[in-house]
């Protein structure tokens, strides 16, 4: 786990299942996304309860356990007692809320608003998720205040104070690597169930936690195989781009990458100012309105859209894609290429938290 949080601990997700088991034992775990994009862990405990107390001090033995190393973003449900205890131990962390568990509380909390052909769901979907600017989120939630017409207000008020946490417009700020909610735990939570039991001892579950991490990490080494034994097809067999990307890139991430080059072919150049030494483009996708500024400097070849695509996710977007097109830049730039989504994102040597060198499982090793 601890190679594994070095390599890939940048975003994560940490969830309990207390509530979900009828022992009401409370399981805390760290979960995120390895560089095929499947779940990896970061750590568990078995706790007494869910106070802020307690979840301050897990947080302070997982970074502990970690060497210090604090993540770029965490994702949680909407718990205050967590939350309280992020901003105490992590503050330079950007948190970020479920969304899943947003829309679940929504339709406790509004419910009545969602009968007879209502569309207040729909709306509320789209706040969360649709608008990319900030300005437009604000009308429509306006908008939504308005049309729907409600006696509290109070659940809708205290969620929109948490907008920068939730809302797709104000989240283009956080490094979230496409992470909107903790739906991974509750992946995890299945296979964890049958040993969530009152009557199990501690020894006995943890022996069967390593065996489900065990599980995660065959499926890795299964991609990586995988991965090594051939190349993705391209869409674009002489594109040299897309041959250094095929290369560089897992599978998985490869696809998505894929797929942002091919929304290049449709994008447009619908204005440009070279004057400068840093260009701005105006660039578009046919039969769509949203308009994108991206920056770029050809001597220095760096770029940047104000889709925030590679700061969030880490991979170059369409928009800019199209603008290394019409400059002849037919290679991407070493900065472009985020290491942890790369074939060789597990390379390289960790430390743990006493200074000492963390070697894998020679076992698990590909042959």
């Amino acid at each position: 786990m601890i190679i594994d949080y070095a390599h890939f601990g940048d975003v994560f997700s940490f969830d309990t299942t207390f509530g979900t088991n009828k022992e009401f034992r409370p399981l805390a775990v760290f979960i995120g996304f390895n560089h095929h994009r499947e779940m990896v862990i970061f750590g568990a405990a078995l706790l007494y309860d869910e106070t802020a107390e307690s979840f301050k001090w897990l947080f302070e033995s997982f970074l502990k356990a970690h060497g210090g190393r604090k993540p770029k973003s965490i994702f949680t449900d909407q718990d205050l007692a967590i939350a309280k205890a992020l901003a105490e131990v992590m503050p330079e962390t950007w948190h970020g809320l479920c969304t899943w568990h947003i829309m679940q509380n929504g339709i406790k909390k509004l419910g009545n608003l969602m009968k007879d052909g209502s569309l207040f769901l729909r709306d509320f979907k789209d706040c969360m998720y649709k608008y990319e600017n900030e300005s437009e989120f604000e009308e429509a939630w306006n908008k939504m205040i308005q049309t729907y017409t409600m006696k509290d207000l109070s659940w809708l008020n205290g969620i929109y104070k948490l907008k920068e946490k939730w809302a797709n417009c104000y989240m283009k700020r956080a490094v979230t690597l496409g992470m909107r909610s903790t739906q991974l735990s509750e992946s995890l939570n299945g296979d964890l169930k049958d040993y969530l039991k009152s009557n199990l001892n501690m020894d006995d579950f943890f022996e069967h936690f390593e065996m489900v991490v065990g599980q995660k990490r065959d499926k890795e080494l299964e991609a990586e195989y995988n991965a090594r034994e051939k190349l993705p097809p391209l869409c674009l067999k002489n594109s040299p781009l897309l041959k250094q990307a095929s290369q560089v890139y897992t599978p998985t991430i490869f696809k998505v990458f894929q797929n942002e080059y091919d929304y290049a072919s449709a994008a447009i150049i619908k204005d440009r100012n070279c004057s400068q030494p840093v260009h701005e483009y105006t660039v578009m996708l046919l039969e769509k309105v949203r308009e994108y500024k991206v920056l770029c400097s050809p001597i220095s070849r760096t770029i940047s859209c104000s889709c925030r695509k590679f700061e969030t996710f880490g991979i170059l977007c369409c928009h800019a894609l199209k603008v290394f097109d019409i400059l002849d830049i037919k290679i991407i730039p070493d900065a472009y290429i985020l290491k942890r989504w790369t074939r060789e994102a597990k390379n390289g040597y960790i430390i743990d938290s006493i200074g000492k060198d963390v070697n894998g499982d020679v076992n698990l090793k590909v042959t």
